[in-house]
């Protein structure tokens, strides 16, 4: 793929930066079709959604770039579930033992929030783990609102960062939704982990008093 793009960046002519924007409209009408359709299955096909993010931002803005990856982001996710549940599902639920099996529980349990902490975490692609919740006994609903809602902040930003590329000559403050959703999310981990980090002392001096009251009280006994 790599020497692909290479050859590509050779011999196919480069559009001018301007000139990106104006793809869109050369599709008419079925711009947003195609655009939908198209990062769906680059999707299901293991494309990194940022890159689709960040190009479809350059081609049809902030708003409708983040707009058509969202929608694309729902259909690939289904798609990619329907497929994990399909060819998957049965030859898992035979196999899986022990420590699998409370696992797949879990995911079957699993709410939107669930979803969308797994959908955070940097463990596989938004295709691979679209397939893989497929293959465990997750609901449908909560799956699929969960990945969109997951998708929806890197979505508005990165397509915010390809608009942003197209016209370096202004300001596109959304630009900086990344880096700003960024430390929000961080600074809300620090205060989770300090209070967490504070119930825990908390409860280790607890659990150490409890033996010297003990103590006390046996000896005040004698």
């Amino acid at each position: 793929m790599l020497s692909a793009f290479a050859l590509a960046l050779l011999l196919v002519p480069l559009p001018e930066l301007a000139e990106i924007p104006e793809l869109a409209d050369r599709l008419g009408p079925a711009a947003p079709v195609a655009a939908v359709l198209g990062a769906a299955l680059l999707l299901i096909v293991l494309v990194p959604r940022t890159f689709i993010t960040l190009a479809w931002g350059a081609i049809f803005g902030p708003w409708q770039g983040a707009a058509y990856t969202l929608a694309a982001a729902l259909l690939a996710a289904g798609l990619g579930f329907a497929v994990g549940r399909l060819l998957g599902r049965e030859f898992v639920a035979e196999r899986v033992r022990g420590r699998l099996a409370r696992l797949d529980h879990w995911f079957a349990r699993q709410s939107v929030l669930g979803v969308i902490t797994v959908r955070m975490l940097p463990v596989a692609g938004f295709g691979l783990v679209s397939y893989g919740y497929g293959t465990t006994g997750a609901r449908l609903a909560p799956f699929l609102l969960g990945s969109v809602l997951a998708s929806a902040p890197s979505a508005f930003g990165y397509a915010a960062v390809g608009a942003s590329a197209v016209s370096p000559d202004g300001i596109n403050w959304y630009a900086a939704a990344p880096a700003a959703l960024g430390a929000i999310a961080t600074g809300v981990l620090l205060v989770q982990g300090w209070r967490a980090e504070r119930e825990l002392r908390r409860a280790r001096a607890a659990a150490g008093s409890a033996p010297d009251q003990a103590a006390a009280g046996s000896a005040a006994d004698q």
